[in-house]
């Protein structure tokens, strides 16, 4: 099965030596930004410095977050790092409709793409996004903009959008979205419970705007031990018996439970990292 990333490590586009250290802080993607990051006098500058970082392959996989498509800035920054033999993703903001993606993926020749959904008609629209291009790999939610939009105080008045979202992913085949920031960098707590959260939504991994919140993320959506031991029994009983059927313990099991517990397996493959 694929080894989907669960750690996204947001870096600001205008600050090289901050990215530099990104790559080496363990997360499974570093996400150069060069949209809510980088001030508009610094736009340009990020841009070539972000150029410059993937005109040869990093050791870590690399996205970067373009500007929007309709300011000053979007069009460029899609022209410019498209090409980049060190991209890895880019990831579209502000997407609202599917035309928003074609239009992307007119310019980005091969690229893959990844539509961050920020406002209620792009929420409605969810579906509809995700199957606009072959090059879309990913949608994801933007709640910091989205939660404006909704003018949302509470967290849980998230929850249908974000299901939305995950629906829709499922829907069109592609990868369960990683869960938006959690943008208290010493809520360590909050963060992990966020994170069971969106665990139990249908979330996979999460972005993170600091290099603490890497472990916390990780521990969140790695499988735990039970689990694992649960996801162990039901394959191994799989193996024995094919189709539905009753375990010792009086669970059922048919292929969708054992498709999860393949799933579980998989994640608990990954190798623990060090932060």
């Amino acid at each position: 099965m694929t080894a989907y990333p669960l750690t996204w490590l947001y870096a600001p586009g205008d600050r090289p030596e901050v990215v530099a250290k990104a790559l080496t802080r363990g997360a499974d993607v570093v996400v150069v930004d060069l949209e809510d990051a980088v001030s508009p006098d610094r736009k340009a500058y990020a841009r070539d410095a972000t150029a410059d970082l993937l005109a040869d392959p990093p050791a870590v996989p690399v996205h970067v977050r373009v500007n929007a498509q309709d300011s000053p800035w979007g069009e460029q920054d899609i022209t410019a790092l498209a090409p980049a033999p060190g991209l890895s993703g880019l990831r579209l903001s502000k997407i609202t409709s599917p035309a928003d993606v074609t239009r992307a993926a007119r310019r980005a020749a091969r690229a893959g793409l990844y539509a961050l959904l920020e406002t209620a008609l792009a929420v409605e629209q969810a579906y509809a996004i995700a199957g606009a291009h072959p090059n879309l790999r990913g949608i994801a939610l933007g709640e910091v903009d989205l939660r404006a939009d909704l003018g949302v105080r509470d967290d849980t008045g998230l929850d249908w959008s974000r299901s939305r979202v995950v629906v829709a992913a499922r829907a069109a085949g592609l990868p369960p979205p990683p869960q938006s920031i959690h943008p208290d960098i010493r809520d360590l707590d909050g963060l992990a419970t966020s994170c069971a959260h969106g665990r139990a939504l249908g979330f996979l991994g999460r972005a993170a705007i600091h290099p603490r919140q890497l472990p916390v993320i990780e521990r969140a959506y790695l499988p735990t031990d039970a689990e694992i031991e649960q996801a162990e029994t039901v394959l191994k009983a799989a193996a024995v018996e094919q189709g539905a059927q009753a375990l010792p313990d009086g669970r059922f099991i048919d292929a969708a439970v054992v498709t999860a517990a393949r799933r579980t397996l998989s994640l608990a493959r990954r190798r623990p990292r060090t932060h």
